[in-house]
């Protein structure tokens, strides 16, 4: 199977000088997940804004069905890779079926309206992740953990094959973290493949198949979540100890007290 999306010696500076990440390269096939973890400021929200053009690398190239994107206008980015970023807060009040609906403007003209068939695309994509009820509701009413949802929903309806999720879980309560990891996990499943960003170890093990630990500007490692994920690479990348343990036929990371 070839790959599908790619790195290669992706390096990237914001004044030229310092660089945030240097000589980068992993490569994802049709239903990987690869999980990228590591500190505050280790540049994973950059890399994944490189992975879908909004920033360029200074040198190395992204490489989307072998294809390099920066050959790409943004509209065909977007139809090919889907981005969620940290916050999307919105102060309008537009209804659940408009924001997603909004995932369908790569594939219409500048002048263009949604047809029916968008409409369908965005109404099956809201299905799929059982918010369909919640479609006349306006977005800036509901929760945290539904507005998520909603933007995968919307995501979704721009029919990618690659989806970057930048600490889809960060804002949620304990039971829409598992509840995203699991939509995830089943996206996969359907062949996305996805890049995810992430500050918790466990949901490495939960939903990824690909892990990589970012810091000092690369990746300390990377491999499969029980080659990477472990106490002494924790401890390189948080400065804390941790203690991996087998619970109920699963791998948990939890950290000791300080």
């Amino acid at each position: 199977m070839s790959d599908l999306l790619e790195m290669v010696d992706g390096t990237f500076s914001y004044n030229g000088r310092e660089n945030i990440f240097e000589d980068i390269n992993f490569s994802l096939k049709k239903g990987d997940v690869f999980c990228i973890l590591g500190a505050n400021g280790t540049g994973k929200t950059t890399m994944l804004k490189c992975l879908n053009g909004l920033m360029k690398l200074n040198s190395g190239s992204v490489l989307l069905n072998g294809r390099n994107i920066y050959s790409m206008d943004h509209s065909e980015i977007a139809r090919n890779v889907g981005y969620i970023p940290q916050m999307h807060n919105s102060t309008f009040p537009f209804t659940v079926l408009d924001v997603v609906l909004m995932g369908r403007a790569p594939h219409l003209d500048i002048f263009s309206s949604p047809t029916e068939k968008d409409v369908k695309i965005a109404e099956d994509s809201m299905k799929s992740l059982n918010i369909f009820h919640m479609r006349d509701k306006p977005y800036t009413e509901i929760s945290g953990g539904e507005q998520q949802l909603v933007f995968i929903a919307r995501v979704l309806t721009q029919e990618p094959d690659v989806l970057l999720l930048d600490e889809p879980t960060s804002h949620l309560d304990f039971g829409n973290q598992i509840r995203t990891l699991n939509i995830i996990e089943r996206l996969a499943k359907k062949g996305f493949s996805v890049v995810m960003s992430s500050h918790f170890p466990d949901h490495a093990f939960i939903s990824a198949n690909k892990v990589a630990i970012m810091k000092g500007k690369n990746f300390i490692d990377m491999g499969t979540p029980d080659e990477v994920i472990t106490e002494e690479n924790m401890e390189r990348a948080y400065g804390i100890k941790v203690k991996i343990v087998d619970i109920d036929n699963r791998t948990a990371c939890i950290p000791l007290k300080i």
